[in-house]
């Protein structure tokens, strides 16, 4: 099994090389350097105990994925994630609250790391809505199935499937939600928020269009036509999970400001957790551990939920990044728990 994780370690090893050399660099001393590795490695931390669920889900994913697209996602999606999603999506933000180009933006994040850090909190409103929104949107799509056999919690997952045989039923639920708690915000903010709210559902809308279009004519094609279905069924899965690693990854760079504001120090941090996270997923996908522990996947949408039901509210209750991740981190322990003692029961009885 650690065999699925050299990759993380050599890329950690090589993050806390750069993080010691730069504390040294900016600080000249023992201490201040200590300060610094210590504050990449519990950025990493938090980061991996906010997005393990991700990786479950990212496994349900991959592993119906060509193992092509499946590569892609593995090497080209980690350059987004550690490289767009750490460093230019922050710098964006300053950038468009500031109206700034990209190198004065750069400049600010380096130079005025306080105004730097005013700026990206900021947008945590705006940033709330879309992104508890669009998490919204992807647990919803689970729970309220019609189609769904398997079920953990069983009086609670029968009643929601139940309720996915009425069309947009979640998503209607969803929007009273984002309207109630912008009730409870300023005029302005109020605004914002439910813009940014519905613009997450617009884009998760829109990347399950994408994909149902790719994936369309998969089982029409002939022989000749049938890489290329497969290269645009490919192509939907990669900009579903990309979409859905930015939506995961919006917490973790919110909240690292709690430790620092220091862009190249949070983007070390987070990039190792991103990392792990991902060599997480190749494990999940190559040992089939979706198969094996049945209700590790509902575990991990009930992360997604409570995530979402997190952000929503962030607004008007602040909850710490580490009860977040806790509370991730319980759902999934106990559902694969609950998965080792049913299978349990199941060869007990055969």
């Amino acid at each position: 099994m650690l065999h699925f994780f050299k990759g993380s370690a050599a890329f950690t090893a090589v993050c806390l090389l750069l993080g010691g050399w730069l504390g040294w660099w900016q600080s000249g001393s023992f201490g201040g350097t200590a300060e610094v590795l210590w504050i990449v490695l519990v950025l990493s931390l938090l980061e991996i105990s906010l997005s393990f669920d991700n990786a479950v889900v990212n496994a349900a994913v991959l592993k119906d994925m060509e193992p092509l697209w499946r590569k892609r996602f593995l090497t080209w999606g980690m350059v987004i994630a550690v490289f767009g999603m750490r460093i230019v999506f922050p710098l964006a933000i300053v950038a468009i609250a500031a109206s700034l180009g990209p190198v004065e933006a750069l400049r600010l994040s380096l130079e005025q790391p306080e105004r730097y850090e005013a700026l990206v909190s900021g947008a945590h409103l705006s940033i709330s809505g879309f992104g508890g929104a669009f998490l919204a949107m992807v647990g919803i799509r689970f729970f309220f199935d019609s189609d769904k056999q398997i079920h953990w919690i069983g009086t609670i997952e029968r009643q929601l499937a139940r309720f996915g045989r009425i069309d947009a039923f979640g998503l209607s639920l969803l929007l009273v939600i984002l309207v109630v708690i912008a009730r409870g915000l300023t005029p302005d903010d109020g605004f914002h928020y439910l813009l940014a709210g519905m613009l997450g559902i617009a884009c998760f809308v829109a990347v399950e269009a994408v994909g149902h279009w790719l994936e369309g004519d998969l089982g029409q094609e002939g022989a000749s036509g049938v890489n290329t279905a497969l290269a645009r069924a490919g192509l939907g899965g990669f900009i579903y999970l990309n979409v859905l690693d930015a939506s995961f990854s919006f917490d973790g760079v919110i909240g690292a400001f709690a430790l620092s504001n220091n862009m190249l120090v949070i983007a070390l941090g987070l990039s190792i957790g991103a990392m792990w996270v991902r060599s997480l997923t190749i494990m999940l996908v190559e040992k089939g551990s979706l198969s094996e522990y049945r209700y590790l996947e509902h575990g991990a949408f009930w992360a997604i939920l409570a995530l979402a039901a997190i952000m929503l509210i962030s607004p008007r209750v602040h909850t710490s990044e580490t009860v977040t991740g806790l509370i991730g981190a319980v759902l999934i322990a106990a559902s694969l728990f609950w998965s080792v003692l049913r299978n349990r029961r199941e060869r007990a009885a055969s």
